[in-house]
């Protein structure tokens, strides 16, 4: 399920750019109003499948009107939308939106500084209807990643957009039926999924200079922010449409309780 909801900026004017760590954060602790034991259990444990561990929902900010000053985002517009998603409809949607009505606000720390918002409106957003072959553009970026050992060091390596796709949809595919593993508690035996980036869009992406990567900072320590790469560009999946449903709710590829993988069908 996915909730939409309408944000107002109150004596606040301008946002960090990197506010993902700290957004997360702040979803952390509107569900603890609803239920302290689940926003413990999710923050602490998580659901787990195949010695990985997933929080199974993801996140998006859409701000109506802004400009990027420095590493801060200007606020031309106080209103401002922000997206949640997860399959835990009476675990997490519905403690997220009794935090939501407790509260009433959301603040976000980032950058030494408060930016808050007060919650005037929360809508539930109609899901697409699942087949086997769906068209995707990304909210927020999709994150691949495997450890890799460059010059002798074992690394974090990101997938970039013209990275070996077959190993990327490896990694896609083992993801998503982890998370429909996760969810379920059950073992997948379904034909899986591939997916495939809007050639079209790469091209004309790359003529105009457009970069189709980005780089946030996770600030949990401001002293020592992580770097995470992902990948802006649409993508059609072909296969299952249970694990097709699993990416749309939960977010496709890693990170996604940090805000990473968001989409929505063009």
């Amino acid at each position: 399920m996915r909730l939409k909801i309408k944000l107002n900026a109150k004596d606040s004017d301008s946002i960090s750019l990197n506010y993902n760590y700290s957004l997360s954060a702040a979803i952390y602790k509107l569900l603890k109003l609803g239920s302290e034991e689940f926003a413990s259990f999710l923050h602490e444990i998580g659901y787990k499948s195949n010695k990985k561990t997933y929080k199974l929902f993801t996140f998006a900010l859409k701000f109506e009107s802004t400009v990027l000053t420095g590493n801060r985002l200007q606020l031309k517009s106080p209103v401002a939308y922000l997206y949640i998603s997860s399959p835990l409809i009476e675990d997490f949607i519905k403690n997220f939106i009794i935090g939501t009505f407790e509260q009433q606000t959301i603040e976000i720390y980032s950058g030494f500084t408060k930016t808050k918002f007060i919650i005037n409106q929360a809508e539930i957003t109609p899901p697409p209807v699942f087949h086997d072959e769906m068209n995707f553009t990304l909210i927020t970026p999709m994150v691949l990643s495997i450890n890799k050992i460059i010059n002798g060091t074992a690394v974090q390596y990101y997938f970039r957009y013209d990275d070996d796709i077959d190993e990327m949809n490896r990694v896609f595919k083992k993801n998503l039926t982890n998370k429909y593993e996760a969810i379920t508690n059950s073992i997948y035996n379904g034909e899986g999924v591939k997916f495939k980036w809007d050639e079209d869009y790469i091209d004309k992406a790359l003529r105009k200079g457009k970069r189709l990567s980005k780089k946030v900072s996770i600030t949990k320590d401001i002293k020592n922010p992580i770097d995470v790469v992902g990948i802006f560009c649409p993508f059609n999946t072909n296969g299952d449409p249970e694990l097709i449903k699993v990416g749309y709710e939960c977010g496709f590829g890693e990170k996604n309780s940090m805000g990473f993988g968001m989409a929505e069908v063009f």
